[in-house]
């Protein structure tokens, strides 16, 4: 982790932000994922951060059970996490497919319980530690120290974001995911076959969780609960920036990052207040800016 400076006030405040930076990356990719199901169904999946926490004891179970190298289990999770999610949207999502927002969101919030008691099922609630693939220590630049877990997080999270950017942006099968997202009549009648793309969707949602989970595993105990806190985050930061928004979701993640270290430092009690704030942050939004920093506003004729 970052150390904070002492004795230089703007030294301390650029110290937090830069750590705020890392835990902001997370929220970032797990927003992103709430996203790409949100533009796709219209509705939050509230069982993402679960998602990614049972990914996370898969790539746990690879680790210590198989004794694979960190590499080889954190491919081989992104790699069955987007079969999980692919799978999850077929068997699960698939035959509430046109019901109403309130089903659906009552389908995630099943799926919630299904994962949670299932990882707990498996692996128990004992809390457990998920080595880190970055080594000890930190870079000391321009009188800051950054850990190279923090390096490694940020690192790690800018290239799968770089990674889903260019697949949306470039590629057929990413060019026909959001057609079918935003115009899913139409797309039909050209032959692009929505359903899968759907399911794709689900695939590629649960494989960004999956990283957001392995890269914040290391910081905090491993157990089924874990992601919990860090869903709601995520959460935030998707209706900061725009929860139809991908680069709306991903500002949001950061800046809640941000906000949440400078919270912890300057306000006294700071650290117990990180879930309030959150909330805080959800409300002003609603009431401000319903849309976001990057969203559209809808206009209606009455």
């Amino acid at each position: 982790m970052i150390e904070l400076v002492s004795g230089n006030p703007v030294q301390a405040f650029v110290q937090q932000v830069v750590s705020g930076l890392a835990s902001g990356a997370v929220y970032a990719s797990l927003a992103l994922s709430l996203v790409l199901i949100y533009r796709a169904m219209d509705v939050a999946n509230f069982a993402q951060g679960e998602m990614a926490m049972f990914s996370t004891f898969i790539a746990y179970a690879l680790i210590t059970g198989f004794h694979l190298p960190y590499l080889i289990a954190f491919a081989l999770t992104i790699a069955i996490s987007f079969g999980g999610g692919v799978l999850i949207e077929r068997v699960v999502i698939r035959p509430f497919e046109g019901s109403s927002v309130l089903t659906l969101v009552i389908v995630t919030l099943a799926l919630f319980s299904i994962v949670n008691g299932t990882a707990g099922l498996i692996w128990g609630y004992v809390f457990k530690t998920f080595d880190s693939p970055f080594q000890f220590g930190a870079v000391h630049f321009q009188g800051l120290y950054i850990g190279y877990q923090d390096l490694g997080i940020i690192g790690v999270t800018l290239v799968v974001l770089a990674l889903v950017f260019v697949f949306f942006r470039y590629t057929k099968l990413g060019l026909a995911m959001r057609a079918a997202s935003l115009y899913p009549e139409a797309s039909r009648l050209l032959g692009v076959r929505t359903g899968w793309m759907l399911a794709f969707g689900w695939g590629i949602s649960a494989a960004v969780g999956a990283v957001s989970g392995m890269m914040i595993a290391p910081v905090v105990f491993l157990d089924p609960g874990f992601m919990q806190p860090v869903l709601l985050f995520a959460f935030v930061g998707a209706v900061l920036g725009g929860i139809e928004s991908p680069l709306g979701a991903v500002v949001g993640g950061v800046l809640v990052g941000v906000l949440l270290a400078l919270l912890g430092t300057y306000v006294p009690g700071g650290e117990n207040l990180r879930i309030a704030m959150g909330l805080v942050v959800i409300v002003a939004v609603l009431l401000i800016k319903p849309a976001g920093l990057f969203g559209r506003s809808e206009v209606r004729r009455v």
